[in-house]
């Protein structure tokens, strides 16, 4: 008991004289420390006292796919923040390869008695993955948001940057720069986001089959897809994510050709650093400050009782043009 006491007094940032006293429901104590220290009880794994389990944690599971992609952790600062400003404490629930799947971390938070869930980045954008533990959530009524570009049929709010404008944004901006031979690196066949960017695409232009790569979001991933294209004549390339257009980058200087010279690539988020890069990146950015606050809004909406709609707020994209487009080769 000595032991827990200390712990958690630490965690909170009180004496333990007040984490005693919240433990046996005794009075001098505000609303707020009371939270606090209730939810450092779940974070370090403590059962609460009986007299104090009939309230479900002051907890929201964060789950992400990685922390390797600058724009999650950027995601996790924006939504941890806002949902700290509620005296909501947010669990961090990263995947790992070979490690705790999405669906085992959904078994832990609901053993945790969490308040919500927000995914970012996870199984419910791919058509074909599998999709139980969402049911699950479903069906125990935990109030969830999904972020960019869920399947239809799992009924869940969504908040989502507008994958239609934003490759509507780099098309034309290659376009301007006279690039003819446009193509994409995407993500898998199935995953919706990069589904819907295609979608736009053979709205706004011709693009053969031949000018689409997929790839797994990954640097490798991209230099490999971008390698493809390359050798089928694409100058410009207009990628799924900022990481896969700095394979575009890799693969274009191992085949010698300067970037953007010869080949122009814009990236999608405007995450971490792109700034930075050689050259900076073209990016489209994602509102993700704004998107964050509005996944906390609906989620904190549903923790309160009150009916939100299953539907998808959609955010307007902005286009960061830096120094990896240029005026498209001659020959």
């Amino acid at each position: 008991m000595t032991r827990r006491l200390a712990e958690v007094a630490k965690k909170v940032g009180v004496s333990e004289a007040t984490v005693s006293r919240v433990l046996n429901g005794k009075p001098g104590v505000s609303q707020a420390t009371r939270q606090a220290v209730l939810s450092a009880l779940d974070v370090l794994g403590y059962e609460r006292p009986t007299q104090l389990r009939g309230e479900r944690a002051r907890l929201v599971g964060l789950v992400l796919p990685e922390l390797q992609n600058p724009i999650f952790p950027a995601f996790a600062e924006v939504i941890g923040g806002a949902l700290a400003q509620l005296g909501l404490t947010p669990v961090l629930c990263t995947q790992t390869k070979g490690g705790v799947s999405e669906a085992d971390y959904v078994d832990l938070l609901l053993q945790q008695q969490v308040s919500g869930v927000v995914f970012a980045g996870g199984l419910y954008a791919q058509a074909d993955a599998p999709h139980e533990h969402y049911e699950r959530l479903a069906d125990r009524k935990i109030p969830v948001v999904l972020v960019n570009a869920a399947i239809p049929h799992l009924g869940f709010p969504g908040v989502s940057c507008d994958d239609a404008v934003a490759l509507e944004h780099a098309w034309r901006h290659l376009s301007s720069l006279g690039h003819e031979r446009i193509g994409l690196v995407l993500g898998p066949a199935d995953h919706m986001p990069s589904g819907r960017k295609l979608a736009a695409a053979r709205a706004v232009g011709e693009i053969p089959d031949e000018y689409v790569g997929r790839a797994m979001f990954s640097i490798e991933g991209g230099h490999a897809a971008a390698s493809r294209l390359i050798d089928r004549g694409v100058t410009g390339f207009i990628c799924a994510s900022d990481i896969l257009a700095l394979g575009v980058v890799r693969a274009a200087r191992r085949k010698e050709l300067n970037v953007p010279g010869r080949v122009s690539v814009v990236g999608y988020d405007d995450s971490a650093l792109m700034n930075c890069t050689e050259p900076p990146l073209t990016t489209v950015r994602q509102p993700i400050e704004a998107m964050g606050r509005a996944v906390v809004e609906l989620l904190n909406a549903q923790i309160n009782g009150q009916a939100v709609a299953a539907e998808e707020l959609l955010f307007e994209p902005e286009l960061v043009v830096r120094g990896s487009t240029a005026q498209a080769p001659r020959s």
